[in-house]
């Protein structure tokens, strides 16, 4: 995003890193360990400010947030975030699946005899 953008419409935007780690971690009720475990983990990226801090979306504390939900049920860390990174693959197959089938029934209706 262009640093010329409103800082209204950063604010706005579901992926603008506009969280420090201890802000994020507050907002989480958790410790940056377990942010900076969840990242070793490679569940979230957090972007780096020009001093190196690591900064995160809106986004990304929604998926730290699930993560926490399944830890504080006596899930290990990493087995959290396997479990998180597989059900968003199967949410984006399932997107995919669909559009496919969308696809294929629009190219059934205009080749059906009497269409057209």
């Amino acid at each position: 995003m262009a640093a010329d953008t409103p800082l209204s419409d950063r604010l706005d935007d579901d992926d603008y890193p506009a969280y420090t780690m201890g802000r994020a971690a507050e907002m989480l009720g958790t410790t940056p360990g377990f942010l900076r475990a969840i990242g070793e983990a490679r569940l979230i990226t957090p972007l780096r400010s020009e001093g190196g801090h690591r900064r995160y979306s809106r986004y990304q504390l929604r998926i730290a947030a699930r993560a926490r939900e399944l830890v504080d049920r006596g899930t290990p860390i990493e087995a959290a975030c396997r479990i998180i990174i597989l059900e968003d693959q199967l949410e984006e197959a399932q997107r995919i699946n669909a559009a496919y089938h969308r696809a294929a029934n629009d190219a059934s209706d205009s080749s059906s005899p009497g269409s057209g």
